[in-house]
């Protein structure tokens, strides 16, 4: 499961995935593959608003297709844990333009 992008260092740990859609996923790296497609596990959208807090989805066990995918980044679950997201206010991501 070697791809070179340290991937392989996140398994089992909790991420973020922003989409080319501007979606925020979040859940638990359960594994990908050589095209980047991702295994989340527990995973939830987080939708950001300017005039509610975050609403958050629940996806359980999701794929994403690698050709999808603009940011795989760590998330700190200590301080994740400690934010109060409803009172979070933040406009939507736009999606990634090529």
């Amino acid at each position: 499961m070697s791809s070179g992008l340290g991937l392989e260092n996140l398994v089992d740990q909790t991420i973020s995935v922003i989409t080319n859609d501007g979606r925020n996923i979040v859940g638990i790296l359960k594994g990908f593959d050589q095209a980047t497609n991702i295994i989340l596990d527990e995973s939830h959208e987080r939708v950001y608003s300017t005039k509610e807090g975050v609403q958050q989805l629940v996806l359980g066990l999701y794929i994403i297709r690698g050709d999808n995918i603009s940011i795989v980044g760590e998330i700190d679950e200590e301080l994740d844990a400690s934010l109060d997201l409803s009172l979070l206010r933040a406009h939507p991501l736009k999606p990634v333009i090529h």
